[in-house]
């Protein structure tokens, strides 16, 4: 039973402090758990460069292969899958490009829809964005 009365206010404030420890939300923030196992380190984006084209493919009852690409993030050297959004947009990504990367929404973090272990997907490559090369509204610049 927690305490009543007219000194009871350290005891009460301690309690309390104590029991914020059991929901996942304060500890998780607190101890900034989201910024040490994020690659991103709790960015929005980030900028990479291409090492290699990957097709993944879809879990069940999906049957296809989703392209991606591997990038190695330039301010911390990890490597991350990130999806290519768009009909034929992994042909507007190269090998050695440089693209920005966001979270591909979904589940906190996690990943999204049928691409197992895919969490991130490309917006930008060279500095152009690459839902605009899709569209065939800007060319991709030779480099």
């Amino acid at each position: 039973m927690s305490p009543t009365g007219i000194y009871s206010g350290r005891k009460l404030e301690k309690t309390s402090q104590k029991r914020r420890w059991s929901s996942r939300y304060y500890k998780r923030r607190v101890l900034h758990l989201k910024d040490k196992s994020d690659p991103l380190e709790g960015a929005p984006q980030a900028r990479g460069i291409v090492i290699e084209k990957v097709g993944i493919e879809a879990k069940q009852p999906n049957s296809a292969i989703r392209k991606c690409v591997k990038v190695q993030l330039i301010k911390n050297g990890r490597q991350i899958t990130a999806f290519a959004v768009g009909d034929g947009a992994i042909n507007f990504i190269d090998e050695h490009d440089e693209v920005v990367v966001e979270g591909i929404g979904g589940r906190m973090g996690r990943s999204y829809g049928d691409i197992p272990g895919v969490r991130y997907k490309v917006i930008k490559v060279n500095n152009i964005s690459l839902r605009e090369l899709v569209k065939g509204r800007k060319e991709k610049p030779v480099r």
